[in-house]
């Protein structure tokens, strides 16, 4: 019996009973489907993070303070804090391979003007802010160095505040009151959605930090510092550079450890990355479990299948097939029906990814190295669970197998 033959002699024992044929490749079906979308689901999330990271800036480098301990116990990054202006300063004056450097002061707090209130974050940055983070103005202007070195109180809005203030009305020169301190809008920043941890981007007011730093937080120190190196291939240069500058302007002798944590944009994409990496693994692999399921039912009818026709395994015996033929055939059947399986779980994933893609807020990414593989596996899984009944038929004896009612 030649491969085409074997085929087809397979392909139509299947369709001879069509419901049980599906009811049994339903366990390959729902596996596959649900293995594609689940690593389509992470993907989709991976890149969505990446994306969101991109948008963070423009070869963006993050300066944070370090970490303090007391009795021991370490207080977590950000708790030992002596950034100030200074700091700042001097990394924009020394530093060779940065093109921007932008201070960040946080704060947050009520929001009184045009139809009601809302509760924001209020963000203290300089002028390069926005080149640093490559985000544009809608309308109006950015603050100046002047504006920063007054401590004028000016501020630009993002795009969720503005429609929650200002929703019919341009905001450029009314006033509003941030903690019942009255700042002047001149300015409204285009949209830029999401972060990578799924909080708005939009949701912010931008002030001169010297302002924020004085009226609003009330502290002595800036939150952190944000830069901007001068290109992708320098931004080691740049940390390396910043790293002795900051070394320098906070006194440190040679043995003492930085009192700050410098991060670019492949230290948050590869922390990112690799959680979503971890989380579809998992999904997989519980996804992988009702593969193993269906090649159980597989076996299971196949089996069933051995026992039905054994009077047929004998006549074919007893004509001249060869053991060997039988447990091809049988064993084909195991891979075609696995198989079909397999392209039925693929259609459906793809019916699943597009449902979420324009129906939902999920975002599902197939690959094509993720079909090949769940195929793969759908065939392995009919090679592994069809053996058995496969080699159950190809032992049977001729004589017993016509005796058999």
């Amino acid at each position: 019996m030649n491969a085409k033959i074997i085929l087809k002699v397979a392909t139509r024992s299947i369709m001879k009973s069509r419901m049980r044929s599906l009811l049994t490749a339903l366990g390959i079906i729902i596996g596959v489907a649900a293995v594609v979308v689940m690593v389509a689901i992470g993907d989709g999330a991976q890149r969505k993070v990446e994306e969101q990271i991109a948008s963070l800036g423009s070869n963006l480098i993050i300066i944070t303070p370090g970490a303090s301990s007391s009795g021991g116990v370490n207080r977590g990054m950000g708790s030992f804090n002596r950034f100030t202006f200074d700091d700042v300063d001097k990394i924009k004056n020394e530093a060779t391979l940065i093109k921007g450097v932008s201070p960040l002061v946080r704060s947050g707090g009520q929001v009184i003007g045009g139809v009601g209130n809302w509760f924001t974050q209020i963000q203290g940055v300089s002028p390069d802010y926005l080149d640093i983070r490559t985000w544009a103005l809608e309308s109006g202007e950015f603050f100046t160095d002047r504006d920063i070195m007054a401590r004028s109180k000016v501020c630009v809005l993002g795009a969720d505040v503005k429609k929650n203030l200002f929703p019919n009305d341009d905001p450029i020169g009314q006033q509003i009151r941030i903690r019942n301190t009255p700042f002047r809008v001149i300015g409204v920043l285009k949209a830029k959605g999401q972060t990578a941890v799924g909080t708005s981007n939009d949701d912010v007011i931008l002030a001169p930090s010297r302002t924020v730093l004085d009226r609003l937080s009330g502290g002595r120190f800036i939150s952190s510092i944000q830069v901007s190196a001068i290109s992708t291939d320098k931004i080691l240069a740049a940390q390396a550079e910043i790293k002795s500058i900051m070394r320098e302007s906070h006194k440190l002798s040679p043995g003492e450890e930085d009192d700050f944590t410098i991060q670019d944009q492949s230290d948050l994409s590869e922390t990112a990355t690799e959680t979503s990496r971890i989380l579809t693994i998992l999904l997989a692999s519980v996804a992988g479990v009702s593969l193993v399921v269906g090649g159980i039912g597989i076996m299971n009818i196949m089996l069933v299948s051995v026992t039905e026709r054994t009077r047929e395994i004998g006549i074919r015996l007893s004509v001249g097939a060869r053991a060997s033929d039988i447990l091809v055939q049988f064993l084909t059947e195991a891979i075609v029906l696995s198989l079909s399986g397999g392209v039925i779980g693929v259609l459906l994933s793809f019916l699943i990814a597009y449902i979420l893609n324009n129906y939902t807020s999920q975002s599902a990414l197939i690959k094509p190295q993720i079909i090949m593989i769940a195929f793969g596996f759908a065939g392995a899984i009919g090679i592994f669970f069809g053996f058995y009944p496969a080699r159950k038929a190809a032992a049977l004896n001729p004589i017993d197998a016509l005796r058999y009612e």
